[in-house]
C-alpha cells in the first residue's frame, strides 16, 4: 500500500488589487504552487486603473510567472473556474479576496478545488494587564486598514488595558493614510470585550475561529495549548501580526470567517493531489480474499464478490 503524490496541472490564482497592491499575495500563493510542482500558474488581478502595480509585476517575474489577467472579482474566479477563450480552465484557486470573491469560490467548488474561503481579514488579540497598549492598537489598525469589512477584536480580562487602547486607536486614526477605511472597519466592526479571567478570554477566542491570533499575555506559550482555532497564531509583543504578513515564513493566506474551525492555512498540499496505490500478492489475497468477498455478498454486490471469488478459485488450481 502507498500514496501517489502528483502536483495539480494548472493553478489559478487570484490576487486582490481593489484598495491597494498586494505583491506578498502573490509571493504567499505562488511559491507554495511552485514547490508542489505546478506546471502551469495563472494570476488573475484588478487593475483599477486599468494598469498593474509595478510591485505586483515585479513579483510575477521573480516567480517566473508570465500569465496574467487584468479581471477581478467574481468574474476571475468564474473564468479561471470554467475557463473561456482567453483563459483556459484551471484545476485548483487560491488566493485571498472580498466577500464577492469568497462566495464565487463557494460556488464554483467541485468544478474546481478550493484553497479555502477566504474574506476580508480579521484579528484577535488575547491580552493581559502587561501588554502594551501601543502594540495592541498598532495590531489592531493593522487589520482595520485593509478594508471596510476587516474586524479587529481585543479580549481582555483588563480593563485599564482596554480604555488604554481605546485612547491610542483614537489618537492613531486620524494619523493613518488609510483613514477613511479603517474609520469605517473601527466603527461597526471592531469589538472589545472585557472578561473574568484569560480562560474565558481563550474560550471567547475558540469560539470566534480568528484568522489571525496574537497573545500578548505574561507566559503565552503556556496559553496555546488551550488554543483550538485559529489560522495563525502569534506569542509575544515581538510576533506583530505584520511580521507574519511578510516574513516570518507561514503562509499569510488565512481561513476567515470562523472557518479556521476546519480549514488550514495555504500550503503545499493545496497544489498536490494523491492517489492510493494498492497491490496484492497471491498470498495476501489467499489470506483475505474471502473477507473480501463476504463483505461485497453482505452488500448485494454479487460481481463483487465473484470478481475476488475467481481468483481465489485460480489460485487453489495452481497449487494443485
Amino acid at each position: 500500500l502507498g500514496v501517489k503524490v502528483t502536483p495539480i496541472e494548472r493553478a489559478g490564482l487570484y490576487i486582490p488589487g481593489g484598495k491597494a497592491a498586494y505583491p506578498s499575495s502573490l509571493l504567499m500563493n505562488a511559491i507554495p504552487a511552485i514547490v508542489a510542482g505546478v506546471k502551469e500558474i495563472v494570476v488573475c488581478s484588478p487593475t483599477p486603473h486599468n494598469s498593474p502595480n509595478p510591485l505586483l509585476l515585479a513579483a510575477l517575474h521573480l516567480c517566473g510567472i508570465t500569465e496574467i489577467y487584468k479581471v477581478g472579482g467574481a468574474s476571475a474566479i468564474g473564468f479561471m473556474a470554467y475557463g473561456c477563450k482567453e483563459i483556459p480552465k484551471v484545476d485548483v484557486i487560491s488566493g485571498p479576496g472580498n466577500i464577492f470573491v469568497a462566495c464565487a469560490k463557494k460556488l464554483v467548488f467541485g468544478e474546481v478545488n478550493i484553497d479555502m474561503i477566504a474574506g476580508p481579514s480579521e484579528i484577535a488579540i488575547i491580552a493581559d494587564k502587561g501588554a502594551n497598549p501601543t502594540y495592541v492598537a498598532y495590531d489592531l489598525l493593522s487589520q482595520a486598514e485593509h478594508d471596510e469589512m476587516a474586524s479587529a477584536i481585543l479580549v481582555s480580562d483588563d480593563m485599564r488595558l482596554i480604555e488604554s487602547v481605546r485612547s491610542h486607536i483614537q489618537a492613531f486614526l486620524p494619523t493613518m493614510p488609510r483613514n477613511a477605511i479603517a474609520q469605517k472597519s473601527i466603527e461597526n466592526r471592531a469589538v472589545m470585550i472585557h472578561t473574568r479571567n484569560l480562560q474565558e478570554s481563550i474560550d471567547i477566542v475558540n469560539t470566534l475561529a480568528p484568522e489571525h491570533l496574537e497573545i500578548l499575555t505574561a507566559a503565552p506559550f503556556e496559553a496555546l495549548p488551550y488554543i483550538k482555532h485559529a489560522g495563525a497564531i502569534f506569542l509575544g509583543e515581538y510576533a506583530s501580526e505584520p511580521i507574519g504578513d511578510y516574513l516570518a515564513g507561514p503562509n499569510h493566506t488565512l481561513p476567515t470567517g470562523g472557518s479556521a474551525r476546519f480549514f488550514s492555512p495555504l500550503s503545499v498540499e493545496n497544489f498536490v493531489k494523491k492517489s492510493s496505490i494498492i497491490a496484492f500478492s497471491a498470498k495476501a489475497l489467499k489470506e483475505m480474499g474471502e473477507s473480501c468477498a463476504r463483505l461485497a455478498q453482505c452488500e448485494s454486490l454479487d460481481t463483487h464478490a465473484q470478481a475476488v471469488l475467481a481468483r481465489l478459485d485460480s489460485i487453489k488450481s495452481q497449487k494443485e
